[in-house]
């Protein structure tokens, strides 16, 4: 028998598409700054080198070892200074930018809505994210999500980030749910898959990039509609 009353989720990557609206964000940044003709670097050969960066950085940050500071005024540095761009002042202006252009960008994940659109009748639904709270809240508003959903933990309002367990405890908190009637949904293996089971409830790893990482009791799915399966 099904005991499931609350669903949590992931926002980047598991609802909200933050790689492909970032690339297009990027795109429309790289354009207006004209940095291929000025630099002579393509925006396909830049941006493999920001998203390395801007991926290394955010595992820092997940394990504490960097502020949401350095991470903001180290991604385009680093990147630009992998192609020999050496102008901290445009890294700071694409900074600036980016964080403003990425929420004129929409695109849900394949299946999100039609998942929440299944799932709110019976179920309360919820969100935890390690994103930084400002931009997080306009991706969330201008991607027509708000409406789903009963709770929103902001790690960066409250200073926990996933996997912390802490923070799947204060969500629980907020949203009145219990552990057995709950569970967790999410593209990021350690932050997400491994941080609920450390806290001791049910998770789903949405393995988008086939990673192919696995636990004892914790499916694995490569697409949303998949979900269902599992409640």
């Amino acid at each position: 028998m099904n005991t499931i009353k609350h669903v949590f989720f992931d926002l980047d990557n598991t609802l909200w598409d933050f790689r492909k609206n970032a690339k297009f964000a990027l795109k429309e940044l790289y354009i207006k700054y004209d940095v291929e003709n000025r630099y002579g670097f393509s925006f396909e050969e830049f941006h493999p080198f920001y998203h390395d960066s801007n991926e290394s950085l955010w595992a820092l940050i997940r394990d504490k070892k960097i502020t949401k500071e350095e991470l903001r005024a180290r991604r385009f540095k680093d990147a630009f200074d992998k192609l020999g761009i050496d102008n901290d002042a445009l890294a700071k202006i694409f900074e600036e930018e980016y964080m403003e252009t990425i929420t004129n960008y929409n695109e849900v994940v394949d299946g999100a809505m039609e998942l929440l659109d299944y799932l709110k009748p019976n179920y309360n639904l919820h969100i935890i994210t390690n994103g930084f709270i400002e931009v997080s809240k306009r991706k969330i508003e201008t991607s027509d999500l708000n409406g789903y959903f009963d709770t929103v933990t902001y790690a960066d309002e409250i200073k926990i980030l996933k996997p912390d367990p802490r923070i799947f405890s204060l969500a629980m908190e907020k949203s009145g749910a219990k552990k057995d009637e709950s569970i967790y949904i999410g593209d990021d293996w350690i932050a997400d898959a491994v941080g609920a089971k450390a806290y001791g409830m049910s998770a789903i790893f949405f393995d988008r990039l086939e990673e192919n990482f696995s636990m004892d009791d914790v499916p694995t799915i490569t697409h949303l509609d998949e979900v269902r399966n599992y409640l």
